[in-house]
């Protein structure tokens, strides 16, 4: 397995885009194979077939770019023209999670895959973890990927799955639901609602919920589930907006807390934001769990790095990374003509229960 790292055009790791061989007299400096993609209305991987001879290419489409190569005056390096042979097993990776947690478990995940694979990773990061602009993915797709594996929130963003798209790349995204693509993950309704209910089982009837970030369909199911619980039994519920970080399980913790009658037991959507309630507890001198019963999800290493351990939903986000990148490996390595795959697989949840949570002392 081979790592490279995108985290700003200037280091992109683009052999294809980039001009490396000397620039003949009256050649344009400068030009890439994105230059020469929108000229010719196609995808920088049309361009990437055409230049290495794919018979798949319909024969209009490879006489438009190669006299586009020819009126832009673009040739590409013999090197970038080697690993976009290969692209089949050289997939990118775009990320921009707030969680550092399920990050660590993620990366972890596609790392072992893709090295029982021999595959190679292109790691794509937005500056300051934000969402990669329109020309980093553009540059990404441009050093020969072959299939792209997308992580929350990214995974559901319409904006870079279109990019992908028109690129004509495979997709896998992990933790969402998205029509179009390969998806990966649990049954967070279901496993909201086994918690929910796991608390009622415990005998707290004021009970709280922090909500993850709105973009995200998981926060939404999770949301679901534990309201779909709480109505059953009959219990009270109040609901603080977070967006799966730690700062915002802080402010969601101390606003549910401040309520006029605040809840005996706070479940929250992600351990970073749980992690924070505790902090916000134990700032206000309370115990928990004997005071506040505190409970998360996905069983990160935040669940078990802090006092007391927390009890939380066990999302196997590790083999939720490996499930997806075998998936799209699968999907890269399929016939050329058919049309995307959009398998859903769902894998199994677990509640941990820990030194958390507890019986109502009120």
């Amino acid at each position: 397995m081979q790592v490279g790292s995108l985290e700003a055009p200037s280091a992109v790791d683009d052999a294809e885009a980039r001009i490396d061989v000397p620039q003949p007299r009256g050649r344009r400096r400068g030009v890439t194979i994105i230059h020469v993609a929108k000229q010719a209305g196609v995808s920088p991987m049309t361009v990437s077939r055409v230049i290495n001879g794919d018979p798949g290419v319909r024969e209009e489409t490879r006489v438009l770019v190669n006299a586009t190569i020819r009126e832009l005056n673009y040739t590409p390096n013999l090197s970038a023209r080697s690993l976009v042979t290969s692209r089949e097993l050289r997939i990118g990776v775009i990320y921009a999670n707030p969680s550092a947690a399920f990050m660590s478990g993620f990366l972890a995940g596609v790392f072992e895959e893709a090295s029982a694979r021999a595959a190679q990773l292109i790691l794509l990061k937005g500056k300051q973890g934000g969402v990669p602009t329109h020309e980093e993915i553009e540059q990404l797709i441009a050093s020969g990927i072959g299939g792209v594996i997308l992580t929350p929130p990214l995974g559901e963003s319409d904006a870079v799955r279109q990019i992908l798209r028109d690129a004509g790349l495979p997709l896998a995204v992990v933790a969402g639901r998205v029509a179009d693509a390969i998806s990966v993950g649990i049954d967070d309704r279901r496993a909201a609602h086994d918690m929910t209910r796991h608390l009622i089982a415990l005998g707290h009837r004021r009970l709280g919920f922090i909500v993850g970030n709105p973009d995200q369909t998981a926060s939404a199911e999770r949301l679901a589930g534990f309201s779909e619980a709480a109505r059953e039994a009959g219990v009270e519920t109040c609901v603080a907006q977070g967006d799966f970080s730690y700062a915002s399980g802080l402010v969601a913790g101390e606003r549910l807390l401040d309520a006029a009658a605040p809840p005996s037991a706070i479940f929250a959507s992600n351990d970073d934001m749980a992690a924070a309630v505790v902090s916000v507890a134990h700032r206000r001198h309370l115990d928990v769990p004997r005071d506040l019963t505190v409970a998360g999800m996905d069983d990160s290493i935040a669940a078990t790095t802090l006092w007391p351990p927390l009890t939380t939903i066990r999302q196997p986000v590790q083999e939720l990374a490996g499930e997806a990148l075998r998936l799209l490996i699968d999907e890269m390595r399929a016939a050329q003509g058919k049309g995307p795959r959009c398998v859903a697989r769902v894998l199994d949840h677990m509640l941990v229960e820990r030194e958390s949570t507890a019986p109502p002392m009120r």
